[in-house]
């Protein structure tokens, strides 16, 4: 009899679980990235305006146009967090919080990253364990590519702050599920309607993600090419609908801010990123390949070292090429480009961030490489992927856990910044506050839910790492009865 689903439902379900309640642990404070999208939230819905004129003074990320300024972001991120808001704002009295005092205000920038970025980066967590088994992977794999993007890789960072990298790699790598859930047959038109949707929010959350989005649109057409011209125009009319509802949001908060339809970042202050105007297209030249090298093994923002592990991501996507081309093509050419884009950047580096923070978003699907390379590992390779692996989680949780906002300039910050806050147990070190200086007062910084329970130091950590350490036993267990001699393999 075939396995029946439902333990790999449970795996994926403790998966998706540990993944947001891990984002969730740490709060990294404020930073000119994170409070640029949450000066917008706070003017639409305290103010209803589009103008952040009554908090710009706390960043640096806005634009100025007519007199008043603006975020220079993209929205995406801070119109879906607006749902989010405007419920905690409307909770906070029945719970003795004032939702306009600083105290509300800094519950509020919690409450609107772990519902918009955690909880959208778990629920990928949990789509990168299906799509792995689809692709062959055993439950192991599967989960050890899923813990791996978890807590093993930059995205761990990237979902603990209110930024779009780790919301755009969650929507791109549904809309690839959705894709390839198009070459199941059935549904056709509300698959490719989620292709859209998800490929399009991604480019409504981060302006690059565009071409990104359309190798899914691509890849989804791809799925139902053989099956004549009706199938076609369904997944045309599917995409189209999704991804013009998502332009349509784009355009419109556009010439509402700006009355035009030209991205936000045209609009800096002439003393502002003066690189913008005067290098290329607002920064962008071409491919450096100093800069490519240094963004996957340099000490700064090399992704292979920090996340050592990740190196054997695009040894499996080659495997799984030569089995499933299309998807395994697109999935290379998504991170071919977010690297490439990145090395074409001026601001390459990405100013304070771990990793290469403007290539983040294909993580996950380099994660997807990660779970095929497991698959046809020999046992002594595995042995090497569950080392790097470690000492990848490990450097991910000591940067976060002290603050993942590395400095530009410093030539290895992993080594020199975070490596030594760590082991001193100065943790939550980023004292910067998403509020204004005036609100703030010294205040609402940076934390992780043991140091609420009155845990100091590494401590504070001691939940963290025993919840994991359950996940594990409970995917293993699962994983050995799961196995040709196990109970239930009827």
């Amino acid at each position: 009899m075939p396995i029946k689903p439902a333990p790999h439902w449970k795996v994926a379900t403790l998966l998706g679980l540990a993944s947001f309640v891990s984002f969730i642990y740490f709060y990294e404070g404020g930073g000119w990235n994170q409070n640029s999208r949450f000066d917008l939230l706070r003017a639409i819905i305290e103010r209803h305006t589009l103008q952040i004129d009554a908090y710009h003074e706390n960043t640096q990320d806005k634009a100025h146009f007519r007199g008043h300024y603006y975020s220079d972001k993209a929205p995406g991120l801070v119109f879906l967090a607006v749902p989010f808001a405007v419920a905690a704002r409307a909770i906070m009295p029945a719970v003795g919080v004032d939702p306009d005092s600083p105290r509300g205000e800094y519950a509020l920038s919690y409450i609107a990253t772990a519902c918009t970025v955690a909880l959208p980066t778990a629920l990928a967590a949990v789509c990168l364990f299906f799509l792995a088994l689809r692709f062959g992977s055993d439950v192991p794999g599967a989960a050890f590519a899923s813990i791996v993007m978890a807590i093993g890789t930059p995205m761990l960072a990237y979902a603990t702050l209110f930024w779009a990298h780790a919301l755009v790699g969650a929507c791109l790598l549904l809309g690839f599920a959705a894709a390839l859930k198009l070459g199941d047959g059935p549904r056709e038109f509300w698959w490719a309607l989620a292709v859209g949707l998800a490929a399009g929010w991604a480019t409504v959350t981060e302006y690059p993600a565009a071409p990104a989005s359309a190798l899914l649109a691509l890849l989804a057409l791809s799925q139902v090419w053989s099956r004549g011209r009706a199938a076609r125009l369904r997944v045309i009319a599917g995409v189209g609908i999704g991804a013009t509802a998502c332009a349509i949001v784009l355009f419109t908060y556009l010439h509402a801010a700006f009355g035009a339809f030209r991205p936000s970042y045209s609009y800096y202050d002439p003393n502002s990123f003066s690189f913008m105007q005067q290098q290329g297209y607002m920064g962008l030249t071409y491919p450096h390949p100093d800069r490519l090298l240094k963004l996957l093994f340099g000490c700064s923002r090399g992704l292979f070292f920090a996340s050592p592990v990740l190196i054997a991501g695009p040894v499996g996507l080659w495997w799984l090429s030569k089995r499933s081309r299309a998807p395994a093509l697109v999935a290379g050419a998504i991170a071919l480009y977010y690297f490439l884009f990145n090395a074409s950047f001026y601001w390459w580096k990405a100013g304070l961030t771990f990793g290469p923070r403007y290539a983040g978003a294909c993580i996950p699907l380099l994660c997807l490489g990660l779970a095929v390379a497991w698959t046809r590992a020999t046992r002594p390779w595995r042995r090497i992927l569950i080392t790097l692996a470690c000492c990848s989680v490990f450097v991910t949780i000591m940067v976060v856990s002290t603050s993942s906002q590395l400095a530009m300039q410093d030539s290895c910050p992993i080594v020199h910044s975070s490596w030594p806050s760590f082991r001193a147990g100065n943790l939550a070190a980023n004292r910067d506050s998403m509020l204004l200086a005036s609100e703030a007062a010294g205040k609402y910084g940076a934390f992780n839910l043991g140091q609420l329970m009155g845990l100091h130091g590494l401590g504070s950590l001691i939940p963290l790492l025993v919840m994991w350490l359950l996940i594990l036993r409970v995917c293993v267990g699962t994983s050995v009865r799961l196995s040709p001699g196990g109970a239930r393999n009827e």
